[in-house]
């Protein structure tokens, strides 16, 4: 039996109208995507462990808290740029907060280091968190002095205003998880194999777990 006119009008105001319910809580929950930037080392093993976090969006590998404009990667680990390897996490707010991202940085890393991390020496290489507002600086100290106060010992990872993010070579991204082959003292290596074994070279998460212990949240990533 063919629907009348009359019959129909309701039914695709109904649709409509669900329509744009759907639509505005798409917008509502992309107004609750934030972003955290922090410097941890080797960016690679950043990525890889916040990429993991449930409510993580999306981590991009960069260069921040320098002067040179669109740094490359040989520029920044050469040294003169003042960019620290660095990540910008995108989370989602109504599944993790900042404070919580901030917990598992501190705890990702060697904080008590003033000279890079692990294996990796040099400015670059350094630990920093970059805050955007004063209320994002509250909370970076906040879990500045909680890392502390749990290690018992002086944690030199700084709280720093945000400076221009800079995304890193296409090469870097998601480095930790490509096929591509690579030359290593190894041999060829795919890139994630490769990661593989310099984070184990590299001594990270042995120096994590012996910093942190159970609290230590990306061990073995």
């Amino acid at each position: 039996m063919m629907m009348s006119l009359k019959n129909t009008k309701p039914m695709l105001l109904a649709i409509a109208i669900a329509l744009g319910i759907v639509a505005e809580c798409e917008q509502a929950r992309a107004a609750d995507l934030q972003t955290a930037v922090v410097a941890g080392g080797c960016f690679w093993c950043v990525e890889a462990d916040f990429e993991k976090v449930k409510g993580v969006r999306e981590v991009v590998s960069g260069y921040t808290g320098g002067t040179v404009a669109n740094p490359s990667y040989k520029q920044v680990v050469r040294g003169g740029t003042g960019h620290y390897e660095a990540v910008q996490i995108t989370y989602d707010a109504d599944v993790i907060s900042y404070d919580q991202i901030l917990s598992l940085f501190f705890r990702s890393v060697d904080p008590t280091d003033a000279g890079g991390q692990f294996c990796d020496r040099g400015d670059s290489y350094r630990t920093a968190v970059f805050v955007s507002d004063p209320a994002e600086k509250q909370a970076a100290e906040a879990a500045k002095a909680q890392a502390q106060s749990a290690l018992g010992r002086a944690v030199v990872t700084p709280v720093l205003p945000a400076k221009p993010f800079y995304k890193a070579e296409d090469y870097h991204q998601d480095y930790y998880k490509k096929g591509d082959l690579v030359i290593t003292r190894f041999g060829p290596k795919s890139k994630s194999e490769a990661y593989k074994r310099y984070r184990e070279a590299c001594g990270r998460d042995a120096r994590v777990r012996q910093l942190w212990g159970d609290a230590a949240p990306f061990t073995g990533s």
